[in-house]
């Protein structure tokens, strides 16, 4: 298992213990594994500003395969390197999809986050209350969804955020002809890019950046939309928190992100022969 060159990260249920912060442990294990020039990288469906405030705490991890894959980002360039851009011939359609389930739309750019004023105090509701201080502080709040979708001829990825996964079932059901990437996260939550965007894609552009082959990539992740990444590197871990189905695909299983499972992943399998 030696000569891994990189190691994509997801976040939210991975790196970030359950609370959304990083332990100290795992930053020592992410900063030994970079001081050995190991490209460690946050695999994630959030945008850029969401990861600015962990960029601070762990400045060793430069890029960011964010947005689910739709857009490559380089964090001591400040510029994208890759960016996938969905058509906003589809964004009304799903404003009104969300609507009709009363659910809360979010439309995330290379450098913003939106939604709608009036949804982002409940966002429990949602199932999505671990972020709504996050999401006051960094948003931009509009009154309408709807409006804010003719100003975009092309946007990286929306997000839904349902009131139910029965909701969310339906609402993909009203969507999926819709020629897009679809991702079911959290409790309740629909995340939509181009398609052909995934975590897996975004990745191929950041390894083709760097002149790195996926076989010398790792992975770390828990839930679906980390499928396709975990199929396509080189070697992929599970976190003990993730689904039956992800630890059913991957090489191993490390211990939960609450346990600095990530760290462990990295000292126990990764790296170890390279360290």
């Amino acid at each position: 298992m030696s000569g891994y060159k990189l190691i994509a990260v997801d976040m939210d249920g991975t790196l970030l213990r359950s609370d959304k912060s990083l332990a100290p442990d795992t930053i020592r294990d992410v900063e030994e594994a970079a001081g050995r020039g190991i490209q460690v990288v946050y695999s994630t469906g959030r945008a850029v500003p969401e990861l600015e405030a962990y960029v601070k705490q762990l400045p060793c991890m430069r890029y960011a395969v964010a947005l689910s894959g739709a857009l490559v980002y380089d964090f001591q360039e400040r510029k994208s390197v890759f960016c996938q851009m969905l058509s906003g011939a589809y964004i009304e359609e799903i404003v009104r999809v969300a609507a009709q389930y009363d659910a809360m739309a979010h439309f995330l750019t290379e450098n913003e986050s939106i939604v709608r004023i009036d949804q982002v105090s409940h966002m429990a509701d949602f199932h999505m209350g671990i972020y709504q201080p996050m999401f006051l502080k960094l948003t931009r709040k509009v009154d309408d969804m709807r409006v804010e979708a003719k100003r975009f001829d092309a946007i990286p990825k929306v997000n839904v955020y349902f009131r139910s996964a029965v909701d969310r079932a339906a609402g993909y059901e009203a969507l999926k002809r819709l020629p897009l990437s679809f991702a079911f996260a959290e409790g309740a939550s629909l995340e939509m890019n181009a398609a052909g965007v995934t975590k897996a894609s975004g990745l191929r552009a950041l390894t083709e950046h760097l002149g790195i082959s996926m076989a010398e990539t790792a992975g770390i992740g828990d839930a679906d939309n980390d499928r396709a990444m975990l199929e396509a590197v080189g070697w992929s871990v599970a976190m003990g928190n993730g689904a039956e189905e992800i630890k059913a695909l991957c090489d191993a299983v490390t211990d939960d992100n609450d346990h600095n499972g990530v760290g462990k992943a990295i000292r126990r399998w990764l790296t170890v022969k390279s360290l």
